[in-house]
């Protein structure tokens, strides 16, 4: 076995007493309410690319919120917030 293998078997094996692996109740809540986030993925020229993250570090902002306010001008936002579960 590897240098570490005994290590880290041992430690998988046992949890550490002051490690808790749920959350207390209260906290549960509040993580439900949170929108899961995901990516959006679009392809474009490697020079644009690099022109507009320069321009947007230059600036001080990400990106990201470069386009999801150009997305939230152009469509809007969803009226009803809650996502449908897949079928």
């Amino acid at each position: 076995m590897s240098k570490y293998g005994d290590l880290i078997k041992k430690a998988r094996e046992t949890e550490p007493e002051n490690q808790k692996t749920s959350q207390p109740d209260n906290q549960r809540s509040d993580l439900t309410e949170i929108e899961q986030m995901v990516n959006l993925c679009v392809k474009v020229p490697i020079s644009q690319r690099r022109y507009w993250m320069s321009k947007a570090k230059e600036q001080g902002i990400t990106v990201t919120s470069v386009i999801v306010e150009a997305l939230i001008q152009k469509f809007g936002e969803p009226e009803n917030q809650e996502t449908r579960k897949p079928r």
